[in-house]
């Protein structure tokens, strides 16, 4: 799933190739994705691209006096530039294509998502406040206005397990499974402690993480290639998707929880004092 490096990073090639340029057309090809009726998904063309910005894991496309296209790529979507298009029209419902966004230029942009769980959202809205996702988000953790202070008194709240804390959107916006797993790691935090009960320095530790292990991969996802993100994010992943193999900072086995949809990885060593958590597939506790 993208999360807020990589949503980053798309926002910020999107804005490139788009700069000075109008939309054309928007094309709509899966019933499910489009989930607004009001403005029309219509209204967006002729309009001049005036930006790309990012909110948690969602992107914003503005358009100078106009609405704003807003997109959720959920757990397999993804953006990729065209240069230009084919002249042969796209049947809708066929393939991972979802929607096509073409500008006065001819090139433009293909939304797809590929799997059978249709999940990726499309809204077309005055205010991407609207999107009731957008709405609910909590503190941008890259934000100016994220400090130690912000992060304990949303922690202090909180009696979610860290895991469930970290990838709470209510809470922390943009952090997903992945990074969750790399920040409690950098942190040498138990994925099932409880935030509520964090002392001072644990809190000063994951807000550390927090910073360094995001900021870190913003970093590297706006130097990668366009086509190269996602394989950029898992190899310079420390535990997640890593399970079975040595922990690269301490060498023992990095272990696996298994739930019903998604897992968790951590070291013992480094996160739990050595314990290993009982794998639970059939828990609720990430729901």
């Amino acid at each position: 799933m993208p999360e807020l490096p990589e949503v980053q990073a798309l926002a910020e090639r999107m804005a490139e190739a788009s700069a000075g340029r109008t939309v054309a057309r928007v094309e709509v090809l899966s019933v499910q994705v489009l989930k607004t009726f009001d403005p029309p998904v219509s209204a967006l063309e002729g309009r001049a691209v005036e930006g790309v910005g990012r909110y948690g894991k969602f992107l914003d496309l503005r358009t100078t006096g106009g609405p704003h296209l807003v997109l959720h790529l959920a757990r397999a979507g993804w953006i990729r530039h065209r240069a230009a298009f084919s002249a042969k029209p796209v049947r809708p419902g066929r393939g991972p294509l979802a929607l096509r966004l073409v500008l006065d230029d001819g090139s433009g942009f293909d939304i797809t998502e590929q799997g059978t769980t249709k999940r990726l959202a499309a809204y077309v809205v005055t205010d991407p406040h609207l999107v009731p996702g957008i709405g609910r988000l909590g503190a941008d953790p890259l934000g100016e206005g994220f400090t130690p202070a912000v992060l304990a008194g949303l922690a202090a709240g909180a009696r979610q397990r860290l895991k469930t804390f970290l990838t709470d959107q209510s809470v922390l916006a943009g952090i997903g499974n992945a990074y969750s797993d790399e920040i409690l790691h950098a942190a040498r935090l138990s994925p099932y402690a409880i935030a509520s009960a964090l002392g001072e320095e644990q809190v000063a530790q994951l807000y550390t993480a927090v910073r360094e292990v995001l900021g870190s991969a913003v970093a590297q996802a706006h130097d990668a290639p366009a086509d190269a993100l996602k394989s950029e994010k898992k190899a310079a992943l420390a535990v997640h998707g890593r399970s079975g193999e040595p922990c690269p900072r301490c060498g023992d086995t990095v272990r696996s929880v298994n739930f019903a949809d998604k897992s968790l990885q951590y070291c013992p060593t480094c996160q739990t004092g050595g314990r290993v958590l009982a794998d639970r597939r059939l828990s609720r506790l990430l729901k």
